[in-house]
């Protein structure tokens, strides 16, 4: 690993042993906050985000921030994704980690003019430790690793309709599950990128593509020689922050039959 991989692996290390894995299953009700509907924040985002915000700037003090938590508290935050940035998810899947259960994780990306180009998704729980650069491949644990359909026929699709509307939800069911084995997603991008290079699941769609939730594993599995990106083809960017969908698979040519039924819906 570089050396940079090896700051950022100890840096998430730190911060889970310090404040995530401590804080994990031992919540008080006051430290579990509801910031939207079916979305919720933790003491421990809070922190490991401030943690994560502090050795980065330290890291690079000229490179700006993008945290969730910041970025909810000041959506003028999101500003940045277009320049240079790391972009922080302290804890991806909150809505786990709030209820005692895993998979949850840390991402952190590096991006600059609205592209990542360096990502890192640390499990706390199974110290598993995902790191890509661009161009330069896709690694677990410094393993390098190329993306692997699971070979089940019919193919194994993760699928979550938390945050579609009634219409689009049926649509779903009428046009792309009949196709597939459906099985239910974690509930945790940082989990999700990793289930299709790893042989677990051969395709996957996300409706909201919010950057800290999709910049370093978008990057992570297009390295792997899997295939992320939008349902029209085009790449995936941090900035377009209006912008919703985005299709994963373990190879192209799995991306190209959902991608066809996705257009369906």
């Amino acid at each position: 690993m570089s050396a940079l991989d090896d700051e950022m692996l100890a840096l998430m290390r730190f911060v889970s042993q310090r404040t995530i894995l401590p804080r994990w299953r031992n919540l008080a009700e006051g430290d579990i906050i509801e910031k939207a509907q079916d979305e919720l924040v933790t003491v421990a985002d809070r922190e490991a985000e401030a943690f994560l915000t502090e050795a980065l700037t330290k890291l690079a003090p000229d490179v700006p921030i993008v945290g969730e938590e910041a970025a909810h508290a000041d959506p003028s935050v999101l500003d940045h994704l277009s320049g240079q940035c790391w972009i922080v998810d302290p804890i991806d899947g909150t809505h786990n980690y709030a209820h005692g259960k895993s998979p949850f994780g840390i991402m952190v990306a590096l991006a600059d003019a609205g592209e990542a180009i360096a990502g890192w998704i640390y499990d706390p729980v199974r110290d598993r430790f995902c790191h890509a650069r661009r161009g330069e491949g896709a690694f677990v644990n410094g393993d390098r690793v190329e993306a692997r359909p699971t070979g089940d026929e019919p193919p194994v699709a993760a699928i979550s309709v938390i945050f579609l509307d009634q219409h689009r939800r049926k649509a779903v069911n009428d046009h792309v599950a009949p196709h597939y084995r459906v099985v239910e997603t974690p509930r945790c991008a940082a989990e999700q990128y990793p289930r299709l290079a790893l042989g677990e699941n051969d395709v996957s769609f996300f409706e909201r593509t919010l950057a800290w939730d999709h910049a370093a594993g978008v990057l992570w599995l297009n390295e792997a020689r899997g295939k992320v990106c939008r349902p029209d083809g085009s790449p995936y960017r941090v900035d377009e922050v209006d912008r919703t969908g985005i299709i994963g698979a373990a190879s192209p040519a799995l991306w190209d039959v959902l991608a066809t039924l996705y257009a369906k819906l």
